[in-house]
């Protein structure tokens, strides 16, 4: 699927921790997404700037269809979909964007494709020392990325392929921890 691992795949335990921010919008969302666009739950994932929604479409019947026709019927649903719901799904992120305050990107799987129908790049500032630009510009140097900006989310790309089990754990916990925290006692 085209999502990237850099559109975290998990709530963002930094933004949710201690709040419940995260719950409250995945809890709006079930509520508020019509329940015939997806064959289950929409996956909702949550940071400081956007809320993703990710659901599921029902597969095309293809019978005895060869691999290539099941892609193409897939596809074929993934852009019905994206054309007939253009305008509830802007009414509800508009919505969305003005209760919550952060922007909603969409996206759906169908069989063995999935496809992001918006998304945002938000800028990171970051300090680096001398040793850790110069792995930047190596990147950037022998062609790898265009400049040091791609050359950094090209290397967090790389550590969420391979550290992505270790990640879900450290997000679990964290959500974990939120939960404590919210049956303790208010301050």
């Amino acid at each position: 699927m085209s999502t990237d691992k850099d559109e975290d795949e998990h709530s963002s335990a930094e933004a949710d921790a201690g709040t419940g921010i995260g719950d409250q919008i995945r809890g709006w969302f079930a509520g508020r997404l019509p329940s015939e666009w997806f064959t289950g739950p929409a996956e909702i994932v949550v940071d400081r700037e956007e809320i993703t929604i990710v659901g599921t479409l029902p597969e095309p019947e293809a019978g005895g269809a060869t691999d290539a026709e099941k892609s193409a019927a897939a596809e074929g649903r993934i852009k019905r979909f994206r054309e007939e719901t253009r305008s509830k799904r802007i009414e509800i992120a508009r919505e969305a964007e003005h209760r919550f305050r952060r922007k909603v990107a969409w996206g759906v799987r169908c069989a063995e494709l999935g496809e992001m129908f918006t998304t945002l790049s938000v800028p990171v500032m970051t300090r680096l020392r001398q040793s850790e630009r110069r792995v930047l510009d190596t990147l950037v140097d022998a062609g790898v990325a265009r400049s040091r900006s791609d050359a950094l989310a090209w290397c967090v790309r790389l550590t969420g392929e391979h550290a992505d089990t270790w990640l879900t754990e450290l997000r679990e916990a964290l959500r974990r921890v939120e939960q404590v925290r919210a049956q303790g006692p208010g301050l």
